[in-house]
């Protein structure tokens, strides 16, 4: 038996709910990082009310930050246990993932991992995790928990998805449907030694759940291995996307601190290069999840 989708604002045609819903994401809505951050006393044992005001956070920005007790405390229970909490149980352990399904974001100078620039401490550009994902295994939710920051560097900008959705809409809606299309952005296969290790993925930007309503963005501004569809919309909106990466003024900008972390329906995000103290590298565990933020 087949379901009705349910009534979005994210659908084009929904004008009228859309202004509706948009006027009110947009009312009040934090100015500073500080608006986006709650202070916990035990990230494995976060109380309801902590738990309620990170969520009632999390329903206006899609993300929170935390700041907890556990600074350099080297224990992936800790992003496993906040996760949970917010009813993120789906993990994807992805193949350069730790045993537990957590990642650690660290430099390394040997292996595989080398080679990819999250393990190393070079910029990475604006991005949702998981664009190169097929359809079926979309990344919706994204924790992050820093052990261990930097010397120097290594700031998070951040940018709701939804707010990037609005920009764009209210500049031109037309934009929204050329992301909309199925063929926008295709990712080609990852080849090793002429074997096909990931399959090429073709799909949107924006994609509404049909069953909750609830937007998911696919999006990397990098330039290799991203092939857009080539007419002249979308690479208006491309265009017009970028200028909102660079100058939208809802970017948060934060550089975790040991013992704080993010907990996101996988907002846009990107790292400044940094430049680490030999005797304390920096550590992020990163956890990625399929499902989103129960209750945001």
């Amino acid at each position: 038996m087949s379901v009705n989708p349910v009534a979005s604002p994210f659908d084009p045609s929904k004008q009228a709910l859309y202004h509706t819903w948009s006027e009110k994401k947009l009312e009040h809505y934090p100015v500073a990082i500080e608006d986006l951050l709650v202070e916990i006393s035990n990230p494995k044992q976060i109380s309801p009310a902590e738990h309620e005001a990170m969520l009632a956070i999390c329903r206006k920005t899609n993300m929170v930050l935390y700041a907890g007790n556990t600074a350099n405390q080297a224990d992936k229970d800790i992003p496993l246990a906040v996760g949970k909490r917010f009813g993120l149980t789906q993990l994807n352990s992805n193949w350069l993932a730790d045993d537990e399904g957590v990642t650690s974001l660290t430099v390394v100078e040997e292996g595989t991992r080398q080679a990819y620039i999250p393990y190393s401490n070079r910029a990475i550009q604006w991005h949702t995790d998981g664009y190169y994902h097929s359809r079926e295994q979309q990344i919706h939710g994204l924790l992050l928990h820093c052990v261990q920051n930097a010397a120097t560097g290594g700031e998070n900008a951040l940018l709701d998805h939804e707010i990037a959705y609005i920009f764009l809409r209210n500049k031109n809606p037309a934009y929204i449907q050329a992301l909309m299309q199925n063929d926008v952005m295709t990712i080609p296969a990852r080849m090793n030694e002429g074997k096909v290790e990931r399959a090429a993925q073709t799909g949107p930007v924006f994609s509404i759940n049909p069953t909750t309503g609830h937007l998911h963005m696919r999006y990397s501004v990098r330039n290799q291995h991203i092939i857009w569809k080539q007419d002249p919309l979308t690479l208006e909106a491309l265009s017009y996307l970028s200028d909102i990466l660079e100058n939208c003024p809802h970017i948060f900008r934060a550089t975790l601190q040991p013992g704080m972390g993010l907990v996101s329906n996988n907002v846009l995000h990107d790292r400044a290069n940094f430049e680490d103290d030999k005797a304390k590298p920096r550590l992020l565990y990163r956890a990625r999840y399929f499902d989103r933020i129960v209750g945001s």
